[in-house]
């Protein structure tokens, strides 16, 4: 995919699933129908607050390298190990989520690989356009749960976007009223936007934005919602 179309459809609330990408308005968890909000952060208007800056600092005596991502059984032993202690729905492989059987990516995709010594502790892998970057996965070692390593690699993927004179950051959704996916805000909020899809425009993020968005999501989609759930 040339990177100029990647940044297009980002730009537009889409995201990658495999080999493809997508949009949505909903999800469905537990029974229930919740609403989908776009976000991307602005690389120029980053600042760290005390939190990142802690992540920083207490992660300083690790290794972290930036480079185009290549599928190992390493990659994929790690994600086994994190896999097993969630609590969430996800993949079964790497490649699964990436790949799903292809032979060739459509994407130019990368990865942060954090290490203690030599001791593979964490991934992040995102894909490059060209003027943004789409995070896709991270996943780290449950025995370094403490040092909130997936926030971590978010704040890295962040800083080589910016060494890379990127302008946006796009971290996936956030879903209103579910806040498993609140953690996309840790970055940066105050960098952040938020997708309005009735009208393509991005905003500064605000939870009073994010509601008044879901109001018309689940209007738009109330015929939907119900066909669903009389099933």
């Amino acid at each position: 995919m040339d990177s100029n179309e990647l940044d297009l459809w980002l730009s537009r609330g889409y995201f990658r699933m495999q080999q493809r990408l997508f949009t949505c308005p909903l999800v469905h968890f537990d029974d229930v129908f919740y609403s989908v909000h776009w976000l991307r952060i602005v690389l120029a208007d980053v600042t760290y607050g005390k939190d990142q800056l802690r992540l920083f600092r207490i992660n300083a005596p690790f290794t972290v390298t930036v480079g185009p991502f290549s599928l190992t059984e390493e990659v994929e032993a790690l994600y086994r190990y994190y896999r097993n202690s969630i609590t969430f729905d996800a993949p079964d492989t790497v490649e699964s989520c990436l790949l799903d059987g292809a032979r060739y990516t459509a994407f130019d995709t990368y990865s942060v690989e954090v290490r203690d010594e030599n001791k593979l502790i964490a991934v992040g892998i995102f894909d490059k356009g060209f003027r943004s970057i789409a995070g896709i996965m991270n996943f780290y070692h449950p025995a370094y749960r403490k040092h909130s390593l997936g926030k971590y690699l978010m704040l890295q993927k962040m800083r080589y976007a910016q060494s890379q004179d990127k302008t946006y950051y796009y971290p996936g959704y956030l879903v209103n009223n579910y806040p498993k996916f609140d953690y996309k805000l840790f970055a940066c909020e105050a960098a952040t936007e938020v997708l309005d899809s009735a009208t393509n425009i991005w905003h500064p993020f605000s939870w009073e934005a994010v509601k008044a968005q879901s109001a018309v999501i689940m209007h738009q989609n109330r015929q939907l919602i119900s066909q669903a759930t009389e099933f």
